[in-house]
């Protein structure tokens, strides 16, 4: 006996099976209890809400490079006048407070970063997953996320992405499977603790 599917393409490849064979064997099907029409309907609308979640993961795509591309011409300006101003006044700290910066600080032995916080899988959709999270509270800075997956229960961890701010969109990842995600802070002394983890099936 066959089994009903469970990915998506194969449901609606029987769907698609299903209307074509009811429409050329109507004298043998003559009552479906769901009329040919209603099925086609059905089709019809899953594949209008289908074209309009592709359009909006390329959407939500785009914004987010445009927003990383917008946001690394702040950092570059905002670093540019920094630097004016720390020549400007010679590294005076009450001066260079009069625009939020400080002068230089005595240096200090660089720590491994702490532990990242409250990682979230705030928005998902087919093949794509948003993930973020909170930098950690204690540590050295960090100089980076490394974005880390494994299939369930048991998979080996692997790094899927590397951020520098504390959010990722992740594309093309698999489907139908059981996923976990974790965020690693990392600087040059080394790899913080690794995050909560957080559970995804796309």
């Amino acid at each position: 006996m066959a089994r009903f599917p469970l990915k998506e393409a194969e449901v609606v490849a029987l769907a698609q099976a299903m209307k074509s064979g009811l429409t050329d064997n109507a004298a043998i099907y003559p009552a479906p209890p769901v009329s040919l029409a209603d099925l086609t309907t059905l089709i019809t609308a899953y594949t209008g809400v289908k074209n309009t979640a592709i359009a909006a993961q390329a959407a939500a795509e785009e914004a987010t490079t445009n927003k990383d591309d917008v946001l690394g011409n702040l950092v570059e300006a905002m670093k540019t006048d920094i630097r004016y101003a720390e020549n400007t006044v010679d590294f005076d700290d009450d001066k260079l407070k009069l625009i939020g910066w400080a002068g230089k600080k005595a240096s200090v032995a660089l720590t491994v970063p702490g532990q990242s916080r409250l990682l979230e899988a705030s928005r998902q959709g087919e093949g794509w997953v948003f993930l973020d999270w909170k930098a950690p509270v204690d540590g050295g800075v960090p100089a980076a996320y490394k974005v880390m997956r494994r299939e369930r229960p048991a998979g080996v961890w692997e790094e899927v992405a590397t951020a520098v701010i504390s959010e990722a969109t992740l594309v093309e990842q698999p489907r139908s499977k059981e996923l976990e995600y974790r965020v690693v802070a990392v600087n040059k002394s080394g790899d913080g603790e690794p995050s909560n983890t957080v559970m995804v099936v796309l």
